[in-house]
């Protein structure tokens, strides 16, 4: 299961076919006339102007109906709204409780559609295969048809909504760094994608620096969240659309992927983490952490819940170290065992600073470490 034959292709390819895109336009948040993002914290689950709604609030309709005036910044009313966050930019610090079973991950306190994607009502902006090239850029309360190639530093991406019908939602080229996309919605048309029609990764950092991805509502992308170094957090990974890729083999489906030889740290906390794929149809992992370009190296796995894959979590295999993995809850909503075959595989145990701590089955029952394939 620990190929990945296509992955560094599909990238290949799709640097190919974007380089002759044309940018269609870059501007600045001054030139738009958009207030800053600090009108809105970025950590706040709401905005200024919204109260939280009661436990047992139904959760809202997405806010992507076009409002004159929209992409102005100013805050704009959801019908309910979300419950306070215990999250921050450092990451999500929501932690499952220490014991006993979870109904569900919404009832546990993890992302769902309620807490995750954009704040405020956005504007379309049709902008189609996009290259910004802008350092700084703040992108917000924006509807995209399209997709974003990021050529800048220190980008932001907020409360906003992506429909792509590319190899990708948002991509972080090498060499820039500082991305940032926050309470936004990624997601793709199925059978538009350039991939045999399918659509590969709704964020993809080629670069060797830290991206933070959090609050995000992300489905249909083949491999979702796509990176060796981030700070991946409170996201709500769902819905991945199984796919025969342009090699006519279906297409390996993660909800968060990362192929290792990474030089920073990488983070996936506190996020709901789905992948209903069947095995026949190419399901790899809600979390794959491959050795296909490296070892797995220097990753924190902490307080998430994970459903779905042939194994829900690929754990680095043969010489991964630094992998930590602690808190999570290993739900039983597609398979009886997580994954297809089981929750974990390819964990080393032996692995310099590797720790395995705190995670159990939805059902309370605590999963042990498993081994080496």
């Amino acid at each position: 299961m620990l190929r990945r034959k296509g992955h560094l292709l599909r990238l290949l390819l799709a640097g190919i076919v974007l380089a002759g895109a044309f940018t269609v336009f870059v501007a600045t948040r001054s030139s738009n006339g958009e207030r800053s993002v600090a009108d809105c914290p970025d950590t706040a689950m709401t905005c200024p102007g919204q109260s939280a709604p009661p436990d047992d609030a139904v959760p809202p309709t997405k806010p992507g109906t076009t409002v004159p005036g929209a992409g102005s910044g100013t805050p704009v009313p959801l019908p309910t709204v979300r419950p306070p966050t215990t999250g921050s930019t450092s990451g999500g610090t929501g932690q499952p409780p220490a014991s006993g079973p979870c109904a569900s991950a919404a009832a546990c306190g993890f992302p769902d559609a309620r807490t995750t994607g954009p704040r405020t009502a956005i504007a379309a902006h049709n902008t189609g295969a996009m290259t910004v090239k802008t350092d700084g850029m703040v992108i917000k309360g924006w509807n995209i048809t399209g997709s974003l190639d990021v050529y800048a530093n220190n980008v932001t991406i907020i409360d906003t909504k992506i429909t792509s019908d590319n190899w990708w939602g948002i991509n972080l080229r090498p060499g820039f760094s500082g991305l940032r996309v926050l309470h936004s919605e990624i997601t793709a048309v199925p059978g538009k994608g350039p991939d045999n029609g399918g659509v590969d990764y709704a964020v993809s950092n080629m670069g060797e620096s830290s991206v933070e991805v959090g609050w995000n509502d992300i489905s249909v992308f083949g491999n979702a969240l796509s990176m060796g170094q981030g700070n991946l957090h409170d996201n709500y990974v769902h819905d991945i659309v199984p796919f025969r890729n342009l090699g006519g083999e279906w297409q390996h489906t993660d909800a968060v992927i990362s192929g290792g030889g990474n030089k920073g740290q990488l983070i996936i906390r506190h996020n709901t983490l789905l992948n209903a794929t069947s095995a026949e149809q190419g399901a790899s992992a809600s979390i794959g952490l491959f050795a296909d370009t490296g070892v797995v190296s220097n990753t924190v796995v902490d307080g998430n819940w994970i459903a779905g894959g042939a194994y829900a979590l690929y754990g680095g295999n043969k010489g991964a170290t630094g992998i930590k993995v602690t808190n999570n809850v290993f739900s039983t909503q597609f398979h009886p065992k997580c994954g297809v075959y089981g929750p974990v595989t390819a964990w080393n145990a032996g692995g310099a600073g590797n720790v395995w701590s705190n995670n159990r089955m939805s059902t309370g029952v605590p999963v042990a470490a498993g081994s080496l394939v």
